[in-house]
């Protein structure tokens, strides 16, 4: 069987259209990118579209067609199905009597034909044209299916809309709730609505060539969910751009944007980021439910002697605690339910963030604005002449921030603040790294919290999970004949969507700058040489506490391995 490859490079090079070394730049392009080689030289300017087709037409010796002043009968489009005719980019055109006539972007692929005699039980005519036309074709003259999924997806929505919560009122046409975007809403409604009910802690809607992909991240975990049409992606963009009053002209430069609704009877933070990629607009809507939130330091899940210990640093007068881990691990809860712990009307507490996650009654809260100049660093000096007795800093990200910090830790203030660092031990590498020196730490760190979140076993489906001896071993879990430890799964069931988890508790490694600590950070001992001192003086690692959790039946082996690192 001759492929249309061979027959194309038989005909360019016959009719001296492309030379050798054309023709060999466009099979390497092809092999670097893919698709059809005539799309590749039409790609590269080597030759125009229309005169592709009329020499394709000439040298393969089959008729031409110009689809965008043909008009196509509904009836033939209904002998091959919307997926088949994209799949191989093929268009019914005509029949009579037991032949159909088909538009092809490649007459000779004998499979597109055999499927489409298979299906039909016509015999097949092709004529070409070109692959732009037939895809906008059939994109154009296909009955619409948006419909349908949208009717789908809008029977699963609760009876009440989302209705935006605003600090001034804003009219319908501002918020974009025209008529003809009645579609439109109504789909983004259902997919803020499904996150929410669902617990979800972010949303993702990702463009791709030919398809969306809506995710929700569920106890860290993310899970696909329904999808809307592509050619409704722009739409629910610019939905979302709305409701974030962000600028929907704007496709080129990310946008960063916030609003709050009412959901299910509940208000709920969203925040909105939006980035342009290869395909559209990646969104990434991060929910802030508050009824959600625990601002206990006694139910976030961390052993009782960290939470003792935590609880007593934090009623120091001065000095700096950090909570470090990556992104989503719980820190600014665990900051936030500290001021809470703390907070009283003998204390001036002032947080610097970005952005503002959840208002604190009582707890003065700025939100730094680097496109006005309000930086960690700039608010951070004008609170100072504030007079505060706490101070919460959301990030350390720079020598600017991470200096007034610790200058502020050593003139009598409490600090507490996080840092992107995967241990305790290392958050005191990476401040000597952003040039803190070591006696600077010495003197203002009293404590670092490195900390993760891991899946809870579901209390409903939850049941013994017999353990190797080789897995106990790996894990160093000591075995008494007296009392074998147990350990819990969940086999999934309705309440926790079939996943064996549902929750999240938080696993707690605390390193307390001791006097022998102190002296090994002043000598710029190595991070697994600090470790193996606070060790020594009873601190826990995150794999410790978490096979601690797993025996007291919160959560399991496998989510315990999958989260934290294997001690040295």
């Amino acid at each position: 069987m001759v492929s249309l490859k061979d027959r194309l490079t038989e005909i360019f090079i016959k009719n001296k259209l492309l030379t050798q070394e054309q023709l060999a730049q466009a099979l390497e392009e092809q092999k670097k990118k893919g698709g059809t080689l005539s799309e590749v030289i039409v790609a590269l300017k080597f030759i125009k579209d229309q005169d592709l087709m009329t020499v394709l037409s000439e040298g393969l010796n089959f008729p031409l067609i110009d689809l965008k002043r043909f008009k196509v009968d509904p009836e033939v489009l209904k002998l091959i199905p919307y997926d088949v005719a994209r799949r191989y980019r093929i268009l019914p055109v005509s029949r009579i009597g037991d032949i159909l006539t088909l538009a092809m972007a490649d007459p000779l692929n004998i499979f597109a034909i055999d499927h489409v005699e298979s299906l039909t039980g016509f015999k097949i005519n092709p004529i070409i044209s070109s692959s732009q036309d037939i895809i906008a074709t059939i994109e154009t003259s296909y009955p619409d299916t948006t419909k349908e999924i949208i009717n789908d997806l809008v029977k699963k929505m609760s009876s009440a809309s989302i209705e935006l919560v605003r600090e001034e009122a804003v009219s319908e046409g501002d918020l974009g709730r025209s008529p003809e975007d009645a579609p439109t809403v109504k789909v983004t409604d259902y997919i803020l609505e499904e996150a929410v009910n669902k617990k979800a802690s972010d949303i993702l809607i990702e463009p791709f060539e030919k398809k969306v992909r809506v995710r929700f991240r569920v106890d860290g975990i993310l899970q696909e969910a329904q999808t809307p049409p592509k050619n409704m992606h722009a739409s629910i963009v610019s939905r979302v751009k709305v409701m974030s009053l962000l600028d929907i002209a704007e496709h080129r430069l990310p946008q960063d944007g916030r609003f709050k609704a009412k959901v299910s009877g509940k208000e709920v933070d969203f925040r909105v980021s939006i980035l342009p990629s290869s395909f559209g607009e990646k969104v990434a809507i991060r929910i802030l439910d508050k009824t959600q939130a625990m601002l206990d330091v006694d139910r976030l899940g961390f052993s009782e002697p960290v939470v003792a210990e935590m609880k007593k640093l934090a009623k120091l007068p001065h000095g700096m605690m950090v909570v470090c881990g990556p992104t989503g691990s719980g820190k600014t809860t665990t900051l936030y339910s500290l001021l809470k712990y703390v907070d009283s009307p003998q204390k001036n507490i002032v947080t610097v963030e970005d952005p503002v996650e959840y208002q604190l009654e009582g707890i003065n809260q700025v939100s730094v604005r680097t496109d006005v100049g309000l930086t960690f660093g700039a608010a951070l000096r004008s609170i100072l002449r504030q007079d505060p007795n706490i101070i919460m800093i959301g990030e350390i990200r720079d020598f600017d921030t991470v200096d007034i910090a610790i200058k502020s830790a050593l003139t009598g203030h409490l600090v507490l603040s996080t840092i992107h660092t995967t241990t305790a031990c290392g958050s005191i590498v990476r401040l000597i790294n952003m040039g803190v020196e070591p006696f600077l730490i010495d003197s203002a760190v009293i404590c670092i919290l490195s900390q993760r979140l891991v899946r809870k076993v579901c209390q409903y489906c939850k049941e013994e999970q017999k353990m190797s001896q080789d897995v106990l071993d790996s894990l160093r879990i000591r075995v008494d004949a007296a009392s074998k430890p147990k350990f819990f799964r969940g086999k999934g069931c309705p309440r926790c969507l079939n996943l064996g988890y549902s929750g999240r508790v938080s696993l707690g490694e605390l390193l307390i700058l001791t006097p022998a600590v102190r002296e090994l950070i002043l000598n710029r001992a190595q991070e697994h040489i600090i470790k193996q001192q606070a060790r020594k003086e009873g601190m826990k690692t995150l794999r410790e506490d978490g096979v601690r959790a797993a025996l007291a039946g919160l959560t399991s082996l496998e989510e315990v391995v999958r989260i934290t690192a294997p001690d040295d």
